[in-house]
């Protein structure tokens, strides 16, 4: 499986919107219960999230991790971050922060963001996106084609790829 990162709201504001301002009746308690319902037989636990990040110095900075060998664990970590810990993973200070937790060099990191050296990787996973449709994340393509939209149980994934197989 590889992950390509994609901004699905490039509008979203440098410092994040409110999602009560985004999604009117929106009600961040009642959402993180039926996350945590979803999330309970995985042991995965959401607190309220009360801000849409921006994302795109994130993703950035999950290159720049990529390019470190450490990817995955950037990823989790600022996962953890935005879903259970409830931080604005769209803020470069919060960004160095995590990301040196996990071994990065946060100075590296700051000068990576600050010239932007991701930014074309970026535009072209998004171009890609756009090209298989993409609107939704997270979003798994399977062969270069069939897609399977969202959050899954484990049995549908199942099911898609023993279907590849067999055919």
């Amino acid at each position: 499986m590889e992950w390509i990162g994609y901004e699905l709201h490039p509008e979203t504001p440098p410092g994040g919107k409110s999602l009560r301002q985004l999604l009117p009746g929106f009600n961040p308690e009642k959402m993180s219960e039926g996350l945590n319902r979803a999330g309970a037989p995985y042991g995965i636990s959401f607190n309220p999230i009360e801000v849409a990040a921006n994302s795109r110095l994130a993703l950035e900075a999950c290159e720049f991790a990529r390019d470190a060998g450490q990817f995955e664990k950037a990823h989790a970590r600022l996962y953890q971050a935005y879903f259970q810990e409830g931080e604005n993973i769209g803020e470069k200070s919060t960004l160095l922060r995590l990301l040196g937790e996990i071994g990065l060099d946060p100075h590296s990191l700051n000068s990576a963001l600050d010239n932007h050296v991701y930014t074309s990787r970026l535009e072209l996973a998004r171009e890609k996106a756009l090209e298989h449709g993409i609107t939704a994340v997270p979003t798994f393509i399977i062969n270069g084609s069939e897609k399977i939209v969202g959050a899954q149980q484990y049995d549908v994934f199942v099911r898609h790829l023993n279907a590849h197989l067999d055919g």
